[in-house]
């Protein structure tokens, strides 16, 4: 006779298990969607791992999921004759979550005010999906390859524990059997589950099986014979015609492949011949992922080779700045015992790669472009959700330089956002030889800098970057469509025929009146300035803070010593308006170096920076107002 152990649940587990039974209700059927895809799952794991071990199929080579009603005892099964688990596998696998998105899955449930149950699934949680309609679950599994005797049933309630035991299983694979709640009738009906499956599990590359009903004129009801049916078409969706499928199956395929619960922004089907023949079904997202930034992240893409599937996530077969889609590469050329090491040295895949990415600027570019306002509208969320993703591929993908360029978008300042180079250059004023930017901590700094002022007074557009990734992507970025990309806050400012004769000599003459003052300024900063310039950059204010061309800037300073990394040591230069009030009362001020003192702590300030002593700073203001 077996033994009965008593587990706790993790406590994470804990927490979904009491949001799931008390608040998910928004749509109970996505709780068969999650099980029947953890039931194919189990099916694709079994038949890549008897790639090397065909006795793993045993006796059944045939792979299918089968759901299977109890009206009498109230129970709804969803069985697989996949790899199964072990009784080890069983504790670890639906006792605790091994992933850190469970602060994320609370999070992201409180602001959908704990309705959606969409959610679960996207968070590696599926199975617990089950507790929305059940009031216990007992799952019974055994692993291909052990013995009869090796299989385990689970079984809990949903609260605070879960027991295990050992039992005799004659077959391979999982049996999860739902014991329905009172008020759940609806999923003891096959109508009810065919409808189910043909909404959420159509794709599926398995016959999903029911047993198939008859009507009893006698009875004048529906009776359940032995026989097995299909309620799904059971053939991989991307191996399908494209003119055989419709925009809501492309949903679905997606919804359930990301365990997202909105439809896609667009999607590309191809079957690709030549030198590498493969089908690609790439989506592109409507919202960023949770877990975008982490840097553990996989990319979403899975991997088949002639239908089988071989891996979740294949990272050659996307770059990392489109690591935001999803989809299905299917190749017929890649070995089946393919490994990662593989994939890294294969020519095939490189094309795979190469080829992949081409379709996803392609869509994107259809969008952009488009002269319909929805697509517009469509490209404009996709920037606010992947833009700051996307920028990398500046930096990693030369070969698509050029593509890449057109598509991004930026804020500036005549436009809060969505502003393409190609718009930037078409508003280039004559004479203007550079596309002007500036980088900043936040787009309110960015807007608020100082060194706009001049700008600002000619009318001269200027791009306000102000994502973590910016300083890194201009740094792979020097020119588009023949101008270059000069920021406005490195160097002496540069305006080239923007500027007219009467102001460069007006400018001159007021360097050359200001020269003792200068001289005053770069002594008593000299432990903090490596120069201190008169500028026409500036108009209202009374200094600023530049860096020299080639100099690191300030800000990507910043971000290194946020991130715990060393930044080199560069002094900036200090410029000053010699036309402003504060500027003039240096000449013959009793406390000239604290107001010169002051002067740099503003002009600091004002650019995002940080003060090294910020006690000093106020001891020399209060001197000063009290003077």
């Amino acid at each position: 006779m077996s033994t009965k152990h008593t587990h706790a649940f993790q406590a994470e587990v804990k927490q979904i298990l009491h949001l799931v039974t008390h608040s998910l209700y928004s749509n109970k059927e996505i709780f068969l969607r999650e099980l029947v895809s953890n039931a194919s799952d189990a099916c694709d794991k079994l038949r890549f791992e008897a790639l090397d071990q065909n006795a793993l199929f045993e006796d059944q080579p045939n792979l299918e999921i089968r759901l299977i009603v109890d009206k009498e005892a109230r129970t709804l099964t969803i069985r697989d004759n996949g790899i199964g688990m072990s009784a080890d596998e069983a504790i670890a696998h639906l006792g605790t979550i091994a992933k850190s998105g469970t602060r994320d899955f609370m999070s992201a449930l409180d602001e959908a005010k704990k309705g959606d149950a969409n959610l679960i699934g996207q968070f590696g949680v599926g199975f617990y999906s089950g507790f929305i309609v059940a009031d216990r679950i007992t799952v019974e599994s055994r692993r291909a390859g052990l013995d009869a005797a090796q299989g385990v049933r689970w079984t809990s309630e949903g609260t605070g524990e879960f027991e295990v035991e050992a039992i005799d299983k004659a077959g391979r694979g999982t049996d999860v059997i739902l014991h329905l709640r009172e008020g759940e009738d609806d999923f003891l009906q096959p109508w009810k589950l065919r409808s189910t499956v043909a909404k959420y599990s159509d794709h599926i590359g398995l016959p999903i099986l029911l047993r198939k009903e008859t009507w009893d004129a006698e009875k004048s009801a529906y009776v359940v014979t032995d026989e097995w049916e299909t309620a799904n078409k059971a053939s991989a969706l991307w191996t399908r015609s494209k003119s055989d499928i419709t925009q809501e199956q492309y949903d679905e395929f997606y919804k359930t492949l990301s365990h997202d619960s909105q439809a896609p922004l667009t999607h590309t089907h191809n079957r690709v011949e030549g030198r590498s023949e493969y089908i690609q079904l790439l989506y592109i997202p409507a919202k960023a992922p949770f877990d975008l930034w982490n840097r553990d992240k996989k990319p979403g893409v899975k991997l088949y080779v002639k239908r089988v599937f071989i891996m979740d996530d294949a990272q050659e077969l996307m770059p990392s700045y489109l690591r935001f889609v999803r989809g299905v590469i299917d190749s017929a050329d890649l070995p089946l015992n393919v490994s990662r090491e593989l994939l890294q040295e294969s020519r095939d895949v490189r094309a795979i790669r190469e080829g992949s990415t081409k379709k996803v600027l392609g869509m994107l570019e259809a969008l952009a472009n488009s002269e319909d306002q929805a697509d517009k509208d469509k490209y404009a969320g996709f920037w606010k959700e992947f833009g700051a993703v996307f920028k990398e591929g500046m930096g990693e993908d030369f070969q698509n330089h050029e593509r890449i360029a057109k598509l991004l978008r930026f804020a500036s300042t005549h436009a809060s956002e969505n502003v393409s180079l190609a718009d930037y250059v078409g508003r280039m004023k004559e004479g203007q030889e550079h596309i002007y930017f500036i980088t900043a901590d936040s787009l309110a700094a960015a807007q608020n800098s100082p060194q706009l002022e001049i700008f600002r007074k000619k009318g001269t557009e200027v791009l306000l970057l102000a994502d973590r990734v910016d300083e890194w992507m201009v740094s792979h970025f020097q020119d588009f469509e023949g101008k270059t990309l000069q920021s406005i806050a490195k160097g002496a400012v540069d305006l080239g025929q923007l500027q007219d004769e009467a102001e460069k000599k007006a400018a001159e003459a007021a360097a050359e009146a200001f020269k003792p003052m200068l001289e005053k300024l770069k002594e008593s900063l000299k432990e903090r300035a490596k120069d201190v310039r008169v500028t026409t950059r500036l108009v209202d204010s009374p200094a600023c803070i530049v860096v020299e061309e080639g100099d690191m800037s300030a800000h990507l300073s910043r971000l290194l010593k946020q991130a715990g990394q060393d930044a080199p040591a560069a002094k900036p230069t200090l410029e000053v308006n010699p036309e402003h009030a504060l500027v003039k009362a240096l000449d013959g001020h009793a406390r000239f170096d604290d107001l010169a003192q002051v002067l740099f702590d503003q002009a600091l300030l004002a650019e995002g920076g940080a003060l090294e002593d910020p006690a000093a700073y106020v001891r020399r203001v209060n001197a000063l107002l009290l003077a």
